[in-house]
């Protein structure tokens, strides 16, 4: 076919089976609603300078060993469906030479063994998800090709699947390639620009090699590296990166020649990680250099953005303890940490004594109202740990879903491992954290963060304490609808709202702490207000007492700014007629 139109067919375009071969030249293939062109069967088409456009599932659709499609020059754009612009499966073969491919949610699918996809002088842009996805033993050859506005560049997803991006640039993307599950690609000569989440990101025993490849101006690391992954890099170098230039995990990978600006430094792991070998670099003027030599051999280093601060040095527990103790109410709370802490404690001493300890799952859930002191209560236990012992430094991390889930295909991986290495040392508090699983969930990727998660705290179980926490009931239905979060948590610790006479109690201790004092029939009135006050889904518990002593302050300056003159007792005495209004 030359210079010819096929468009709005019922079906598919042009399919071909059965040894069918088609050369079309010039030709115009749009507005279809199911494939533009459907290949089986050894069957085999030439594409030159033809357009394919507005089409329902895929514009070339390549199946079965033998089967081939040569594009040259050709355009791919416009789909009206939620599948790849490109699928080569079942062992069949594509060839792009200098083609176009935009406005579609995939560009480049190939999957199983014996599926190859070659893609030379090619431009893939304004993809809504991954430009060139390769998987089930697949391998795809990328040279000088032009990959922007997408969300993933490149993902090499699982055991098998591999091939080479050559002399490649990748802008204006959230990851430029996603190296997983053994997949073991080379990249050479690649620039990776303006990334917002990483350059390249190698996770779950993926492999890879990078060399020559380049990052610059990255929102997040340059070269994310986690456990596990016999990843190499030669001669790579990043440059104006947020977090980092090199963010290795614990078993990281071989390092040659790689360089960085960044204006950190490499320091090692905790002591606790034993690394076999840490990688070094000097710093001057604001430069690293290059990684020395003998550090090719596998590697562990943390590339911050500051140098850490020191450890500061542990309260002992009971003192912790004073402090919960001192804390309004809760006493079901304090109860449960007390035991816990009690267990952990006999159990270090039961070691010591050369007798076996019980096992205690330090990972905890809450549930409760807001405001009921559940971040406070995960402080404390941090604390608690790190008196003990058991956590090198009992800080509290705080996040919640917007901090773990991206927006984009492999971004959540991203965010979940950088939150849990925020954490190490102390605990990960993962607030209202039902959201990662709504009843909904449909392709929602909060099901990836929590699959991520589980892996690290396995992995890593002496590192980071978990706390999940949220309402109740919503925790009931996350714990039953994801069992294997449920299996790693030890118990469950239900925070209860606060009676009248506790919000009073805070009021009091907040009075006290800003040096105020409750005048005549104040309290009284207080507690009649907290009883009165609507319990609904909104109310704070103590933080509405809180914002009630602010108001009280805020009503009590209106009134004394009034007077003349004042007195000790007027600039310090609060009164009911300070309270607010009930809502």
């Amino acid at each position: 076919l030359t210079d010819s139109s096929v468009h709005r067919t019922s079906a598919d375009g042009i399919t071909l089976d059965t040894d069918a071969v088609l050369t079309l030249s010039d030709c115009d293939i749009h507005d279809i609603p199911e494939n533009a062109v459907d290949l089986r069967s050894r069957s085999v088409l030439t594409l030159t300078r033809s357009t394919v456009r507005r089409f329902g599932r895929n514009g070339l659709s390549v199946w079965d060993p033998g089967t081939r499609v040569d594009a040259n020059q050709c355009e791919i754009h416009d789909s009206t469906g939620d599948y790849p612009a490109v699928w080569v499966s079942d062992g069949a073969t594509v060839v792009l030479d200098s083609c176009r491919v935009h406005d579609v949610p995939d560009a480049l699918f190939v999957l199983d063994r014996g599926s190859r996809a070659d893609v030379v002088d090619t431009d893939i842009s304004q993809v809504r998800n991954t430009a060139v996805s390769v998987s089930d033993g697949a391998t795809a050859q990328l040279d000088d090709c032009r990959i922007r506005e997408v969300s993933t560049g490149a993902w090499f997803r699982d055991h098998g699947s591999g091939g080479t991006l050559n002399s490649c640039t990748i802008d204006g993307v959230q990851t430029g390639v996603i190296v997983t599950k053994g997949a073991d690609p080379t990249i050479e000569r690649c620039t990776v620009t303006s990334p917002a989440e990483a350059g390249f990101y190698v996770s779950a025993e993926g492999r890879g090699t990078f060399h020559s490849c380049r990052v610059t101006g990255s929102g997040g690391y340059g070269f994310h590296v986690m456990d596990g992954c016999r990843t190499t890099l030669t001669r790579c170098r990043t440059e104006r990166c947020a977090r980092g230039g090199y963010d290795f995990a614990e078993d990281g990978p071989t390092v040659e020649d790689c360089t960085s600006d960044e204006s950190g430094v490499l320091v090692p792991p905790t002591p606790a990680l034993e690394p076999s070998a840490v990688l070094t670099a000097t710093q001057s003027a604001g430069l690293l250099g290059a990684v020395p030599a003998q550090s090719t051999q596998s590697a562990t280093a943390r590339l911050l953005d500051t140098v850490p601060e020191a450890t500061t040095p542990a309260r002992a527990s009971e003192a912790v303890l004073g402090e919960l103790d001192s804390l309004v109410g809760l006493d079901s709370v304090k109860r449960e940490v007390r035991a816990l802490t009690d267990m952990i404690e006999v159990g270090r001493r039961r070691k010591e004594a050369g007798l076996k300890a019980a096992s205690v799952r330090r990972h905890l859930v809450f549930t409760g109202s807001p405001g009921t002191g559940k971040t406070t209560v995960a402080r404390l236990y941090g604390e608690i740990l790190h008196s003990l012992g058991v956590l090198e430094r009992g800080h509290l991390v705080e996040v919640s879903r917007v901090d773990l889930v991206g927006e984009h295909i492999g971004s959540t991986a991203i965010r979940t491992q950088e939150a849990f290495d925020r954490a190490r040392g102390g605990v990960l508090f993962i607030d209202e954290a039902y959201a990662l699983s709504p009843e909904d969930s449909g392709r929602d990727f909060g099901k990836e963060a929590i699959d991520t998660l589980v892996k690290l705290m396995e992995d890593h179980r002496d590192a980071v304490v978990v706390i999940v926490a949220g309402y109740t009931a919503e925790m009931e239905r996350f714990l039953t609808v994801n069992p294997g979060v449920a299996s790693r948590f030890s118990r469950t610790i239900t925070f209860s709202d606060y009676v009248p006479e506790e919000l009073l109690r805070i009021v009091e201790q907040q009075s006290e702490e800003q040096e105020y004092r409750l005048g005549e029939g104040t309290a009284e009135a207080l507690l009649k207000y907290f009883t009165a006050l609507p319990k609904g889904p909104a109310f704070g518990n103590g933080r509405t007492a809180r914002q009630t002593f602010e108001s009280m302050v805020e009503r009590h300056a209106g009134r004394v700014a009034q007077l003349p003159e004042t007195s000790t007792d007027d600039l310090t005495l609060l009164y009911a007629d300070d309270l607010p209004e009930l809502p």
